[in-house]
């Protein structure tokens, strides 16, 4: 088990939340390790429903944990979970999921699109099949997902949907850095864009949250030199505690309930919470040596 699945039961947060999750359900992409995996823990803390629609049935040679593991943690922190071996590239699944949350739970409160694929390959480089993999699960899955979803989200009336991905920096680094992915992470982004404005309001909120530094997950330590990379990095807390912020967020903007179109750092988000430390949250290495996220 990695540093970073330990650390999601046994690390004590800086964290002080205004509000609660509890009663509310939540449909997320992925969910069975990493920063979706705390996200769904510290929402079950409250007492929330979790609806995951993962991929990991069973266990993965090289990644830990399943959407069943996932969600007998879940269970164990306080939430109730409704595990599904799903897709988040194919439309039955996903509308399997949507139906399987409302008929479960009686309706869609969040929409959490935490399933992404990364590959920072040049585009030399690139194979196609992973840009392929990554277009599919980055922008088409957030796409797809959310709007499946919107039906229940609009009946729940404080409908809620938040993506993880970066604020739309059009610095031509990020570009020229890593084309394919740039443009996977950027096409989530501007579906945060298009549906808050489409929906502005009408009940539903669409938001993307960021992390400023890189945070310890399978992704970065599957990667070449990965475990000494997220020596330097926060663990997913940072991100399940920001996300949370976000989501149990009381402050309303006339027309739209809450604030929406905002693309959130994890950083931001907690001191406005009040966290001034964020120490917490590093896996060992002082603050001016983390790796800075990418985006930003």
């Amino acid at each position: 088990m990695t540093a970073s699945n330990d650390a999601q039961s046994t690390v004590s947060t800086p964290y002080q939340p205004q509000g609660s999750l509890k009663g509310r359900t939540i449909l997320m992409s992925g969910g069975s390790r990493g920063i979706g995996l705390a996200i769904a823990l510290r929402a079950a803390r409250d007492g929330a429903n979790i609806v995951m629609l993962a991929k990991t049935g069973q266990q993965h040679a090289k990644l830990e944990g399943t959407v069943f593991t996932a969600a007998t943690q879940v269970e164990e922190a306080g939430g109730k979970a409704l595990p599904l071996v799903g897709d988040v590239r194919n439309d039955d699944d996903v509308a399997a999921a949507v139906a399987a949350a409302v008929g479960t739970f009686g309706g869609i409160d969040v929409v959490i699109n935490n399933a992404s694929a990364i590959d920072l390959s040049k585009t030399p480089d690139i194979d196609m099949k992973r840009y392929d993999l990554m277009q599919d699960i980055n922008v088409r899955g957030t796409f797809l997902l959310a709007k499946l979803a919107l039906p229940a989200l609009l009946e729940s009336g404080d409908g809620q949907i938040l993506t993880l991905s970066p604020p739309l920096n059009l610095d031509p680094k990020w570009a020229g850095s890593h084309l394919a992915y740039t443009m996977a992470k950027y096409g989530m982004s501007l579906t945060t864009l298009g549906l808050a404005e489409e929906f502005k309001g009408k009940g539903i909120s669409v938001n993307s949250l960021w992390p400023c530094t890189l945070i310890d997950t399978a992704a970065i330590r599957n990667m070449p030199g990965g475990s000494r990379i997220a020596e330097a990095a926060r663990g997913p807390e940072i991100m399940a505690d920001a996300a949370h912020a976000v989501l149990t967020a009381s402050h309303r903007v006339p027309g739209t309930g809450r604030e929406s179109g905002k693309f959130y750092t994890d950083e931001e988000v907690l001191a406005a919470a009040g966290v001034r430390d964020f120490t917490p949250y590093s896996l060992g290495a002082p603050e001016d040596q983390l790796v800075p996220d990418i985006f930003l």
